[in-house]
């Protein structure tokens, strides 16, 4: 487990800080004085455990802004109450004030409020300095376990979350995880003003399949149709199991005649190399129809528009003899032309 601290505060205030902390060897600690440079650091590289010294300018801003940022609920912060006013009136005002002071760091953001005398160097306070090296390190002991579980936590939900995006047969994506990704790859497109197509494609005859050979050897076809997609291909593109013998597939940044080439080029792929399922050694030929389409400016935003116009081809390339791809373009053109004749 890599633990990373980071402290915001002066070299004086760091001198004061046990040895582990100093000299790590554990745990990666990084030191910034300057409010925004921490800010920035947290959002590009969040620690798991800061230490904030309180006299330094922005302290208090740093614990306000770090509570306010839900992502970034794991972090532990720990404040280091080393302001000579807030020392003076602990000593005149005793346990009372301490326990007014307590409750105003932990409702500005901070996880946990230690006293800490950086300044005077009389017997007593470095005894007291050296008594708050043991609670400083329990407070890190606290921080380290309440990483570890967000970690963990985190690697049990990416589990959770790819078996539930995942189609357990074919081992691509599923529906639900189309449903998530294509409006992110609409949005993704229109702010970079990239290019989006789609492609359904769908198993030619696959019922007959089904009722000569059994379900098992049709499930074993989906399995070996989901092979050769996913080899064929190209980094940018991602497949899903739509539904059945039904599959979607996003190209990112490819125009409708870009599609075009990839969807011909996977009916070829399908088509030329018959399915040989070595379990029963039975060969079957498979072919497979497809429809593409590519994102429009009046489209919606979830792409249901997008996906119906992809599904349209997909028919009428199944009712014009299967074992083709149609695109979006070639129907409109289609239509232009009977419209003009009409």
């Amino acid at each position: 487990m890599n633990i990373s601290i980071l402290v915001f505060g002066k070299n004086n205030f760091i001198a004061t800080l046990p040895d582990q902390i100093r000299y790590p060897t554990a745990f990666s600690v990084e030191v910034i004085d300057n409010f925004n440079q921490a800010v920035s650091q947290i959002q590009i590289r969040p620690p798991d455990i800061i230490l904030v010294q309180a006299s330094l300018d922005g302290s208090m801003e740093l614990c306000s802004w770090l509570k306010d940022q839900t992502k970034l609920a794991w972090i532990y912060c720990i404040l280091f109450e080393d302001r000579p006013q807030q020392l003076t009136d602990r000593n005149m005002y005793g346990w009372q004030r301490e326990f007014e002071m307590n409750a105003t760091a932990l409702n500005q953001g901070a996880d946990a409020y230690i006293w800490h005398l950086i300044e005077e160097k009389t017997d007593h306070s470095l005894a007291e300095l050296s008594a708050n090296h043991g609670l400083i390190l329990a407070q890190l002991t606290v921080g380290l376990r309440k990483a570890q579980k967000y970690q963990d936590l985190i690697r049990t939900n990416d589990m959770l979350s790819a078996i539930a995006l995942a189609d357990s047969l074919t081992e691509l994506n599923n529906r639900r995880a189309l449903d998530w990704d294509l409006p992110r790859q609409i949005k993704r497109a229109r702010t970079q003003k990239t290019s989006l197509s789609l492609i359904i494609l769908d198993v030619d005859h696959f019922k007959k399949v089904n009722d000569t050979h059994g379900h098992l050897v049709g499930d074993r076809i989906l399995q070996v149709l989901s092979q050769r997609l996913r080899h064929n291909l190209r980094c940018q593109d991602t497949a899903f199991r739509y539904g059945g013998e039904e599959f979607v597939i996003l190209l990112a940044n490819t125009s409708d005649e870009e599609a075009l080439v990839v969807a011909r080029r996977l009916n070829r792929v399908i088509s030329d190399e018959p399915f040989s399922l070595s379990s029963n050694k039975l060969t079957i030929n498979i072919t497979i129809s497809l429809g593409t389409a590519c994102l429009k400016a009046e489209d919606d935003d979830q792409g249901e528009s997008l996906l119906y116009r992809a599904d349209q081809c997909l028919l009428h390339a199944k009712t014009a003899g299967r074992n083709r791809v149609i695109s979006s373009n070639y129907l409109s053109h289609v239509s232009h032309l009977k419209a003009v004749s009409s």
